[in-house]
């Protein structure tokens, strides 16, 4: 099964493309897609959509790990975040790729055992499980692979029918 895990965000949209066969994990590529601050939203979220169109059709994931929004204090950011996460959502369906959703605490438990993990627990865990050299930069594209792990953990098991796609 090839996962692409995806970390939302408007500034930066973390990603990262695994093969998991068996409880064997294979990274294929991982990085972040940068928008540039000062752009009008609209053309950062074409940008987002543009390259993330670029990687699915690259490397043609069976599923996409998305992150479920999580209400922060600052409304403006949390909107433009939302916005991003649909040009995500919408890119994926368009490309005909399974969506599934996971929130932070389905992740941190996912990876490492416990849901209240801190950020330093997730990128340890997902730099050893993956074998990867030295962890993912920057955070967003750490936790892209989380996501990544985290559908590889649920989606390989029968509970993955319980997962809202």
């Amino acid at each position: 099964m090839r996962i692409l895990g995806i970390d939302p965000g408007i500034a930066i949209v973390g990603w990262g493309v695994l093969d998991y066969d068996k409880m064997n994990f294979h990274p294929i590529a991982y990085d972040s897609i940068l928008t540039k601050a000062g752009l009008p939203v609209e053309e950062r979220l074409s940008a987002i959509y543009r390259e993330l169109s670029g990687i699915i059709e690259k490397y043609k994931p069976d599923a996409v790990s998305v992150e479920e929004l999580f209400w922060n204090t600052n409304q403006k950011t949390g909107i433009t975040v939302a916005e991003a996460r649909g040009v995500i959502l919408l890119c994926a369906k368009q490309h005909g790729v399974p969506i599934f959703e996971y929130t932070p605490l389905q992740v941190k438990q996912s990876v490492v055992g416990y849901g209240r993990a801190e950020k330093k627990q997730v990128i340890l865990m997902v730099t050893t499980l993956l074998k990867l050299e030295k962890p993912p930069k920057p955070d967003d594209t750490a936790d892209a692979l989380a996501l990544a792990v985290c559908h590889a953990h649920v989606g390989a098991s029968p509970l993955s029918r319980y997962c809202k796609m």
